[in-house]
């Protein structure tokens, strides 16, 4: 795509702020919609599992990005050992299949983002959201949302009105950043997953 998108911090609620100081959440709209995935990220992923075998998935946890990750699970109270954090299931996946399981775009952008940096990123129908906030859910767990209502536990999926689907033209990508994770890495992952997915110009 032509340019890098522009990160939007979304807001912390001051009770999240309090209790995870360091967690955020950056948004940044992109051009794009769902489909077919590209043939050259499609090579990029498959290299990525000729690289990743078993000892280098094995350091990989202990690497500063998804140690974060690790850590901040704990913090949420979840164990990263039963729940994956985004990027141990994404090399999982790899070790059990032999390769990475492709799904289309957005999805295999966004797997590939998380690959390269250790940062998670979802994508949202940029026509379905507006400004998100992160606060604690009715049932306690972190989750965001906005003016409308929820539109996803952190760490889980989108709500399925939320997500993108046939009618989409335009995607928010959402990158969530542990305390102690370097900006660089966020918005590397973000520019990462927009680079790897057609624009709209592309696909028509």
């Amino acid at each position: 795509m032509s340019g890098d998108p522009r990160l939007v911090a979304a807001a912390v609620d001051p009770v999240v702020a309090a209790e995870h100081p360091g967690l955020r959440v950056w948004t940044a709209r992109v051009a794009a919609r769902p489909g077919r995935t590209p043939p050259e990220l499609r090579d990029r992923l498959r290299q990525l599992a000729d690289r990743l075998r078993g000892p280098q998935a094995i350091a990989l946890r202990s690497k500063p990005v998804p140690s974060a990750y690790r850590v901040l699970f704990r913090h949420l109270g979840l164990d990263p050992d039963v729940t994956r954090t985004p990027h141990e299931a994404l090399v999982l996946d790899r070790l059990l299949h032999g390769g990475f399981t492709s799904r289309g775009l957005p999805e295999d952008a966004l797997a590939l983002a998380a690959l390269e940096t250790g940062v998670p990123v979802w994508a949202l129908d940029a026509a379905r959201v507006g400004p998100l906030t992160l606060a604690p859910g009715a049932d306690g767990r972190l989750a965001l949302g906005d003016a409308d209502g929820p539109v996803a536990v952190l760490f889980e999926p989108p709500l399925a009105h939320r997500a993108p689907g046939r009618d989409t033209r335009a995607m928010l990508l959402v990158a969530v950043q542990a305390p102690g994770v370097e900006d660089i890495y966020v918005e590397e992952a973000v520019w990462t997953a927009a680079a790897a997915m057609p624009t709209i110009d592309a696909l028509s």
